[in-house]
């Protein structure tokens, strides 16, 4: 904000808080003039050349204020009970200066003035045990169902485990049970191979394999793949051998290979002729 001194016409710029500690009345930097600095009060300087500024009109009476942004709230006033007055409760003329407690405060007064009267040991007495021993029991029991649950959802990493592997197999031992197989075709040996004629079967080859199992578990025999070749290493025959094509005895496939046990496995081929000089096995 901008005001002008009426006597050198000089013009100062000034905030309300200059404005509020004078009142509106300031000296004059230049020539020591006491003025109202209301007079010529303006937010904004005209446009330059200008010699003076618009003074203020005075109003005949002074102008109402209607935008109001914050009314402090009234404090109710005090009221002085007497000795008269206690037996029996007056009712007010004026009902606007009456305050209701909401239903919840007035039910958490109740309450503590309800704890207040009973003694200290009778507000926290102990839960009962006997209530509490059904839900314990229920809780510890779904824990352990949910416990098995996963171990045989994770069945073969844990018999494959060294350690948990071992304690499986030890319990079954003393509980007479049979842990799952699990099949491990990369701790399978061959131990020995050979191939021949069929004895009795014109044009067929017969070829058998001793593989042990390496492994600290048993483990179902496992699908073979045979590949015959030629000479110069060319694949002229395959054959993949599910343990049904090759193991007659059910309850021998149901065992599987024992731990460190070995076996031996007879195939019957196809001869594919001459061309085949060289074989491999494989393990699924």
């Amino acid at each position: 904000m901008y005001t002008q001194c009426p006597e050198c016409l000089t013009v100062f710029s000034l905030d309300v808080t200059t404005l509020a500690q004078a009142r509106g009345y300031v000296a004059c930097g230049s020539c020591a003039v006491e003025f109202d600095a209301l007079a010529s009060l303006a937010d904004q300087l005209p446009p330059e050349p200008f010699r003076q500024l618009p003074l203020q009109a005075q109003a005949e009476q002074p102008p109402s204020l209607d935008l109001a942004v914050y009314r402090p709230r009234a404090e109710p006033p005090a009221v002085r009970i007497d000795e008269a007055t206690t037996s029996a409760p007056s009712v007010p003329d004026d009902f606007s200066q009456l305050q209701f407690a909401p239903r919840f405060a007035r039910d958490k007064s109740a309450r503590k003035a309800r704890r207040s009267r009973h003694p200290h040991h009778l507000r926290h007495r102990p839960v009962n045990s006997t209530r509490r021993g059904p839900w314990i029991l229920t809780c510890a029991l779904l824990t352990v169902l949910l416990g098995l649950q996963l171990a045989w959802i994770n069945r073969e990493l844990l018999i494959r485990d060294p350690v948990v592997g071992g304690w499986l197999r030890r319990g079954c031992a003393l509980l007479d049970c049979h842990l799952p197989l699990v099949a491990a075709p990369d701790r399978l040996r061959l131990l020995a191979s050979n191939v021949q004629a069929h004895p009795s079967v014109a044009g067929a080859l017969m070829i058998s394999a001793s593989v042990r199992n390496e492994a600290a578990f048993a483990q179902p025999y496992p699908i073979v793949t045979i590949t015959l070749s030629n000479a110069r290493g060319k694949r002229v025959a395959m054959r993949r051998l599910l343990p049904r094509e090759y193991l007659d005895d059910n309850a021998i496939r149901r065992r599987g290979m024992a731990p460190g046990a070995s076996a031996v496995l007879l195939f019957e081929v196809q001869d594919p002729g001459d061309n085949a000089v060289a074989f491999e096995f494989s393990f699924e």
